[in-house]
């Protein structure tokens, strides 16, 4: 039985809906029809290419997965602050994995495979929507029960430069702090080293059941000065690798505007200098902070220094990320983690696969464990989203496409991989009658094509991705899907 739709969501889908005529005035723009892309013709004003792949060409789509959500909380602040976010912050696969999809978890290590679909809705526009399909790959890896985990040693790296004094960075990250050393475990340990022109160790890896000194260390922390974030990183790594603890989940967590302005700025040769320590025993994860926030840096060092990145706009978004999130995905369940979803030709006509636009692989690169991948703690889910065009005359049992997964033990190194296969008839029902977590993917995925202005913006309208996100929310009732039917609606009202 769905679940009573919340009335403030009613009342602002009210407003919405009634500004579609005008939002769609504005969306479509001037038109040109490309024949070579699945979909509607493109907008007016900057476009940021897309393509479609002939599935006779070019079966395979192979991509490292990817777990960073910073990309749509960054959105959100952005938004709220009265601005259209830049389209290079935007990736749409960050929108899409920023909500949970409800998958079945699997009993072992590794991963759980999810395969569904739908036509796509009514309301998506163009000339070839009727023929087109949403193809949802979920990824799921086991939770952990904090009790049952690895132990953890946890290096804060923490900007303290002038720039964080800004209300909203230190004084957030200090906040946060202080909640995550109550969440965890007496034998974990914490560390931290901050930066501003340089780099120094606050407090060394301390056993969390000295809260006091924890505390102390963290109510220390004052802004100034400039961001030496090479600095930071390398002292950080440092202390980690001093720390090492053999069996227990070592990672190094960044915590940043991401405006580094001293020392090496770009994400390439800082890596250099701490590849060495990291060596894939000590992940990286990226909190950033801050509404002027370095999003290409921190993306980048996370992509490229085994871990992942997340963006805090507030106090709500910080405890559910040191509270919630960082504790129960403490532990890695999966290095390099690759899929490689194989389409058939004689069934589809061509495929796109939503955003991942640089995490996309070569099909040979799939097999190669020396190609670095994607890194998934426990608990993690991962979406990927496809627009298939199915051949005429399709039958509904016929085979569409294979889902191949591969990833290394983070502590064996030994190679697993598993897989799924779906049919026709499997994402050929009505829209409105799939799962509710494939509309919201849906709705979160052509949100951020909106936002980004891509030619695939034309498609859809802001107020019908609210309605169908308000919609699903009636059987989900989950607080974080009314705010974003909230962020369409601001979206909506700033394109007026």
């Amino acid at each position: 039985m769905k679940l009573r739709r919340n009335t403030g969501a009613v009342l602002l889908l009210a407003g919405l809906l009634a500004l579609s005529a005008c939002s769609a005035a504005q969306d479509s723009g001037s038109s040109t029809n490309n024949g070579n892309k699945l979909g509607a013709p493109g907008l007016t004003g900057p476009q940021i290419p897309g393509g479609e792949t002939d599935a006779g060409q070019q079966r395979q789509s192979t991509f490292a997965l990817d777990v960073d959500t910073a990309s749509y909380t960054y959105a959100l602040r952005q938004l709220q602050d009265g601005h259209w976010p830049q389209p290079s912050t935007l990736r749409a696969e960050e929108f899409v994995n920023s909500f949970g999809m409800g998958y079945p978890q699997p009993s072992g290590n590794g991963f759980g495979v999810h395969v569904d679909g739908a036509a796509l809705p009514t309301t998506h526009r163009g000339d070839d929507a009727p023929a087109l399909h949403l193809l949802r790959v979920g990824l799921q890896t086991r939770g952990e029960d904090s009790e049952t985990r690895r132990d953890a040693a946890l290096t804060f790296v923490i900007d303290t430069s002038g720039s964080m004094a800004e209300p909203g960075r230190l004084d957030l990250v200090q906040e946060a702090l202080h909640y995550l050393v109550r969440q965890l475990r007496p034998t974990d340990a914490v560390a931290l080293v901050t930066f501003n022109d340089r780099a120094k160790i606050g407090i060394g890896l301390t056993p969390v059941r000295e809260l006091e000194n924890l505390d102390h260390a963290i109510d220390k922390l004052t802004p100034g000065g400039s961001t030496n974030l090479e600095a930071g990183l390398i002292t950080g790594y440092q202390v980690a690798r001093d720390g090492f603890r053999p069996g227990a989940t070592n990672r190094v967590v960044l915590l940043s505007d991401g405006l580094a302005n001293v020392g090496n700025t770009e994400a390439d040769p800082i890596l250099r200098r701490v590849r060495t320590e990291a060596d894939k025993q000590i992940s990286l994860l990226g909190v950033g902070v801050g509404s002027d926030y370095g999003d290409r840096l921190m993306e980048r060092l996370a992509d490229k220094g085994d871990g992942y990145v997340i963006y805090i706009g507030n106090l709500a978004q910080a405890r559910d990320a040191f509270v919630k999130q960082l504790p129960s995905n403490i532990t890695l369940r999966a290095l390099d983690a690759k899929a490689q979803v194989s389409f058939d030709p004689s069934t589809v006509d061509a495929y796109r696969l939503v955003g991942y636009d640089d995490r996309q692989l070569t099909a040979s690169a799939f097999r190669d464990d020396r190609v670095d991948g994607g890194e998934v703690g426990a608990g993690h889910a991962v979406t990927a989203l496809y627009i298939v065009r199915l051949r005429s005359g399709v039958r509904s049992g016929s085979h569409v496409a294979d889902v191949n997964v591969r990833w290394q033990d983070p502590l064996t190194r030994t190679s697993s991989g598993t897989s799924d296969e779906i049919t026709a008839g499997e994402i050929s029902g009505r829209f409105t009658s799939a799962d509710p977590h494939l509309r919201l993917a849906y709705a979160a995925a052509f949100f951020a094509e909106t936002l980004k202005s891509t030619s695939y913006a034309a498609e859809v309208r802001l107020p019908e991705l609210a309605a169908i996100a308000a919609d699903a929310n009636e059987e989900l009732n989950d607080p974080k899907v009314d705010e974003l039917v909230n962020a369409l609606g601001t979206a909506s009202r700033q394109r007026q």
